[in-house]
Formats: structure tokens, sequence, C-alpha cells
């Protein structure tokens, strides 16, 4: 049975606690996918063109150890900004995802394994307990999103979409099929359609097939397009390349 169109305007913002559950359920399927890995998958390279997929894991514990801890979310906002500033980065988080991967290339697969597995709840935690004179403090995210929010923005739902997003990476890379759900998944993708939308005024009937898709209706008049809602985003993430609607980037 078709799902109805649902309007863009009508897809309600994640709330921080929506948010919250949404990051848990994420968290724990990455961990899902980390359990699935054979030996020979670690040196794999992935979409991510810097890293195989040892640098990728090494990436997403680097942001959970920040969530989880304000010291070390300030000491790599401090490092990541001195690296942005040496290699001419537009972004600071260019700077910060490198600096985090060299500080863990030493830890070994199971380790890194081991880290995520202890991290991720406090990484929840932590998010969670953002101190609240920080979340209207913007964090600029370079063009085309701009400066938004480091607590309804970053907190609640930005690290969730980098976590996700790199869980398509992993299985794409060693050619698992990642757990997707309408609930989960489909809330996800229907948030960062809503803000593909807005961030490029864009009108569009959009047909996401799978789980995780739905009909999503923005403006009038404009293009129909019909495509994997998982394809969809690794095209315009800047994982793959497309024409029309297509080339409209949201960077994840």
């Amino acid at each position: 049975m078709n799902r109805p169109a649902i309007r863009v305007e009508d897809i309600a913002p994640i709330s921080h606690r929506e948010g919250m559950a949404l990051a848990e359920t994420e968290y724990q399927r990455f961990a899902d996918v980390l359990a699935q890995l054979q030996p020979g998958d670690w040196t794999v390279q992935t979409v991510c063109t810097a890293w195989n997929v040892k640098q990728l894991i090494a990436h997403v514990v680097g942001f959970a150890e920040s969530n989880a801890s304000f010291r070390v979310l300030v000491s790599g906002i401090r490092h990541g900004k001195r690296r942005a500033a040496e290699k001419g980065y537009d972004q600071v988080v260019h700077g910060m995802n490198e600096v985090q991967v060299e500080e863990r290339e030493h830890l070994a697969a199971a380790e890194l394994v081991r880290r995520w597995s202890q991290t991720w709840p406090k990484a929840l935690a932590g998010r969670k307990r953002f101190p609240p004179f920080l979340r209207h403090v913007p964090f600029d995210f370079g063009p085309p999103i701009g400066k938004k929010p480091m607590g309804s923005y970053l907190m609640d739902v930005m690290y969730t979409r980098d976590t996700w997003m790199h869980r398509i990476d992993l299985c794409r890379a060693v050619r698992l099929d990642p757990a997707l759900t309408a609930e989960h998944d489909g809330r996800l993708i229907a948030d960062m359609v809503a803000e593909w939308a807005r961030v490029h005024d864009l009108a569009f009937t959009l047909h996401l097939d799978g789980p995780a898709g739905g009909t999503f209706v923005s403006g009038a008049g404009g293009d129909e397009l019909t495509i994997d809602a998982v394809e969809w985003i690794w095209i315009i993430s800047g994982r793959g390349t497309g024409t029309g609607l297509l080339s409209k980037e949201l960077p994840l």
C-alpha cells in the first residue's frame, strides 16, 4: 500500500527528547555493524577517500569520546581549529576529523570496538546534559548549511546523522545490508529532506523507495524524482554525483 505524501513544511523538527532516542538506537546499530566486521574488513577503503574502515571507525569513536567528555570536546575543537588553519581547510570540522583519526591511529581493531561499546552510553549521556548556556552558541558548518546552534542542531541532530551516514559507509564498504526501519531511519531521512528543501529553497515531489523512504512534496510545480532513500542521501551528501535536484548537496 502506498504511503500518503508528506508536505515538507509538516515535518516537525527533531526535539531534544526525540533526538536522544534516535541517538541511542543509532549508537546500538553502529555497535551491531562493528560486531559483524571480519579481520580483513578493517583495511578496506571506504567512500570517504582519506579513510579505510579502521580510520572511519576511529573518527566515529573520536566524536563519541568528545560527547562523553566536555574536556575532550573543547580540546578537539581547539586542535581542530589549529589544524584547519594550518591546512587551509574551509571548515573547522575537517581539522577536527583529521586530528581524531590521527590520535587513534595506533589502536587495534579490537580496542576500537571495545572503546565504542564503553563510550557510546557515556556519549549519549553527555549529549543529554550538554550545558544549557551553550545550546544556543552557533557552530559554523560552512556552506550551504551555515551557522547552527550547538544544542538543537549539533548535539540533538548532527552527531546522530554523522553516525548514521558512517554506518551506511561501513556497510557499503564491506557489503553488509544495513538495518533500516521507517521509525528510525525513515525519521532521520525525513528530517534531512526537510532541511534540504529549506537550505536550497527547493520545489519537488520526491519519491524515496525502501523502508526508510516515503513521498515528500515541497512547493509547487517542481521536478519529480524517484530514487532509493539511502541512495538519495548518498548522492546529495557528496558520496555520489547527480544532476538536477541531485546536484543540490546536503553535506554529511
